[in-house]
């Protein structure tokens, strides 16, 4: 089982910078700008990475800038209507969904580049608590390499990388700490 988990680390220096360990390589990755907490204190918009053991399902990305991805993991192409809710009152909290909504969410189709590959971690998602925190995603690393809003990004390479390898079954595990420990 140890090829199938991704593990993150947080650097000592910085709370929202880290390391993912996987498959030999260690790769820079970015946090939450609030760096990281227990999934029981995770709150909605704290700007928090939530540290546990979470499933990698599945893999969204854009096609037009991409092409035609091949993976092992079951496999979405984003189109431009497509959003996830971040809205803790909307029936689709934390869900992906296509079309238009008042309420809070994410545009998956973004002119920058942090959402041209989504793996979704499961956080949140199996049982839905509203306002536990949502769209925890792992993605592309802005450039300049800044803080997320609470997900896990990777440089756009390394990403490509990483994803050749992925099988369903595969799970990230984000520590508290530098120190390989819960």
């Amino acid at each position: 089982m140890e090829n199938k988990i991704l593990r993150v680390l947080p650097t000592e220096e910085n709370k929202f910078k880290g390391h993912l360990h996987w498959g030999g390589q260690v790769y820079p990755c970015f946090l939450g700008e609030a760096g990281t907490l227990s999934v029981n204190q995770k709150k909605e918009g704290d700007g928090a990475t939530p540290f546990g053991f979470f499933p990698i399902r599945s893999l969204y990305y854009r096609k037009d800038r991409l092409g035609l991805l091949t993976s092992r993991l079951p496999t979405h192409e984003f189109k431009k209507e497509d959003c996830w809710s971040d809205e803790i009152k909307d029936p689709y909290y934390n869900q992906f969904f296509s079309g238009t909504s008042k309420a809070s969410h994410e545009k998956m189709w973004r002119e920058d580049n942090l959402y041209d590959v989504v793996i979704p971690l499961g956080y949140n998602d199996q049982e839905i608590k509203p306002g536990a925190g949502s769209c925890i995603f792992f993605h592309i690393a802005k450039d300049g390499f800044s803080p997320t809003k609470g997900c896990v990004a990777i440089d756009r390479d390394a990403m490509l990388e990483i994803l050749k390898k992925l099988t369903p079954g595969c799970f990230m595990r984000i520590y508290k700490s530098h120190l390989p420990h819960p």
